[in-house]
């Protein structure tokens, strides 16, 4: 499906909603219209019966529908206060994506009147195990007490070595940085993504809007305030997936948290299928070509074909100098 379809409907199913004017973008509550996830339970039934074909077919076929519904089922009463229209492009856009937003891949939240989806790390490492150019992803913290080593112009794996105090508790350690790296296939692997205490909290005071607007209104209610140890790891993963092949998947799922950062409607930043595919394909080609280009290949040199049998052919000029 492409996405100017789904994107279609979402508008359409928006439309009376959302106050005149562009549709897809999200008017703030004013109190006297809320979402219906917060009216009774029957309201929220009714929500999802209305919605449920739009977010069936925003799921892969291979996401179970009903366990996405069930997930989502609890998440809607916390949406009470956000707008329609932005509850039902962040929860199609969490279906595109494939991620089940049940606070392990993915979240649904509520930032400042406006409903936003959120990836977690897990859902980061998800999308690169589809791609199916990820065979294996690693990433961890750091605590005081491990024994570890980072010699950044070793060859891998030697580069980097991590050997976790298993006995000690983390909650007694402090943490020094979380890092990721990943396997790929044939067995090569990447660079390390390593991010310090101080890069966390850097990314997170110049770049998380959802983190300034929390300490504005004193609500400190952002994830950065409340999974600060997951937020301090997917800033790993996040920097790691610059470092790995991305699929358009990928790419487009950080452009949805952009958007999301930047105040834009998340649903028009994502990726149709068809496009994916494109660029998957475009990928492969120019693998294959890349590839051709290393094979060796036997040149014939071009031979200079003489007349008659193996004698050159006296010039004309020649024959008429000898006969004077």
């Amino acid at each position: 499906m492409a996405l100017s379809t789904l994107k279609d409907r979402v508008k359409a199913a928006a439309a009376g909603a959302v106050a005149a004017g562009d549709d897809t973008e999200h008017e703030r509550a004013d109190g006297t219209e809320e979402a219906p996830a917060g009216h009774p339970e029957f309201a929220v039934r009714e929500w999802l019966d209305r919605y449920q074909d739009d977010i069936e077919a925003a799921l892969p076929k291979h996401i179970s529908a009903g366990l996405f519904l069930a997930a989502l089922r609890p998440v809607l009463p916390t949406l009470a206060k956000c707008t329609p229209a932005s509850i039902l492009q962040a929860v199609i856009t969490c279906a595109r994506f494939g991620l089940i937003p049940d606070g392990r891949q993915a979240a649904i939240t509520a930032d400042d009147g406006i409903a936003t989806f959120v990836a977690t790390y897990h859902g980061y490492i998800e999308l690169m195990y589809r791609s199916g150019l990820v065979r294996s992803v690693v990433v961890e913290m750091v605590y005081e007490g491990d024994e570890w080593t980072y010699e950044p112009t070793a060859p891998a794996p030697l580069d980097f070595t991590h050997k976790p105090d298993v006995l000690a508790a983390k909650k007694d350690r402090k943490p020094l940085f979380a890092y990721a790296f990943a396997w790929l296939e044939g067995g090569v692997r990447s660079a390390v993504s390593i991010v310090t205490l101080a890069d966390a909290e850097e990314i997170r005071d110049e770049y998380s809007k959802a983190y300034q607007r929390a300490e504005a209104n004193g609500k400190k209610n952002s994830f950065w305030h409340t999974h600060f140890t997951d937020m301090w790891l997917k800033t790993a993963i996040r920097k790691l997936f610059k470092l790995v092949p991305a699929s358009a998947e990928l790419r487009a799922l950080a452009a949805v948290e952009q958007a999301a950062e930047d105040g834009r409607p998340q649903i028009l930043a994502a990726v149709d299928p068809e496009t994916a595919a494109l660029e998957a394909d475009a990928r492969r080609a120019a693998a294959a070509a890349e590839a051709s280009q290393d094979a060796p290949t036997t040149r014939t040199l071009p031979r200079k074909v003489s007349a008659g049998r193996g004698r050159a052919k006296p010039r004309r000029r020649n024959r008429d100098k000898r006969r004077r």
